[in-house]
């Protein structure tokens, strides 16, 4: 499978479970009542009702029903910190400016490692003068880094919260391509 397909495959998933349920159309009920068929167990919280992107649950979940494991690993003063890792990527969320019950913040970072490559710092800086949205950076190992961030709304709809994450997994494949040739990329951003 080729990487492109991959990168494709999370965001089709998220589409799906970002997409509101299609509802059977009304039918009349037949004359012998069957017997009530048992609905399979609920995996995830269901994509229905109250939303809100500044409780960290919220995009949590988003990503759990386009079959992400997401996990809470810390809290630091007035951060919560996510581990996220499916077959396209792993990536960490840093939710900034919560309340101390972890709920109420303000902003979510995006973090991703990349893969070693060929580029300089200079094509680096390019890199990030070319992107609207998304930043690298190295780390103090040497590492390269994808960012995306976001600044929270209680007014933020689910929609909202989704159209990110599909700018992130746009941010993770440029980061991506950039990193396997900077040179080619540069030339195609200019």
């Amino acid at each position: 499978m080729s990487l492109r397909a991959l990168l494709i495959l999370p965001a089709a998933l998220a589409c799906l479970a970002a997409a509101p349920a299609q509802k059977a159309p009304a039918t009349k009920a037949p004359a012998a009542k069957a017997p009530p068929a048992k609905a399979p167990p609920a995996k995830a919280a269901p994509l229905t009702g109250p939303f809100d992107a500044t409780n960290p649950q919220a995009l949590m979940d988003l990503l759990g029903q386009a079959g992400a494991k997401v996990q809470t690993n810390r809290r630091e003063a007035d951060a919560v910190f996510v581990a996220v890792s499916s077959p396209a990527a792993s990536f960490s969320m840093q939710f900034a400016g919560c309340n101390p019950q972890g709920r109420a913040c303000r902003a979510v970072l995006l973090d991703g490692a990349l893969e070693r490559g060929p580029a300089t710092s200079a094509q680096v800086n390019a890199f990030n003068q070319t992107s609207v949205m998304c930043r690298l950076y190295q780390d103090n190992a040497g590492a390269p880094h994808i960012l995306y961030s976001a600044i929270l709304f209680k007014t933020m709809s689910r929609d909202d919260a989704s159209t990110h994450l599909f700018a992130w997994q746009g941010c993770l494949a440029d980061g991506r391509d950039f990193m396997r040739d900077p040179v080619a990329y540069l030339a195609n951003a200019a």
